[in-house]
């Protein structure tokens, strides 16, 4: 069996990158092959053919690794937590009352 030899640190006190994934995408990728490994061992319990089961997990597959790829391109190392956290600020602070800003 041929050994592979992959690349995966770029640089010094640069993220990590493999394969044009970077950072946590990685792991997204990987925790998204497991939940379809899983999906396939049900779909394969409950009886349906094998061929179909394959077929279900191979177009959801390719629909994940297609997602996964254009966040790691649009946000790349930390934008996703970035916009992630720009939802949740609130658009305006509103102030019934002055006391907030005569009290010193």
């Amino acid at each position: 069996m041929a050994n592979s030899v992959y690349q995966i640190n770029k640089g010094i006190n640069q993220s990590i990158e493999f394969k044009g994934l970077k950072a946590q995408y990685i792991w997204y990728l990987g925790g998204g092959i497991v939940i379809l490994m899983v999906m396939f061992a049900i779909l394969y319990f409950f009886g349906l053919p094998s061929y179909l089961c394959v077929g279900i997990i191979a177009a959801i597959g390719t629909v994940m690794v297609i997602k996964i790829y254009k966040m790691s391109h649009k946000y790349g190392e930390h934008g996703l937590m970035k916009a992630l956290a720009k939802k949740r600020l609130p658009k305006a602070l509103r102030s019934r009352t002055r006391n907030l800003f005569i009290k010193l």
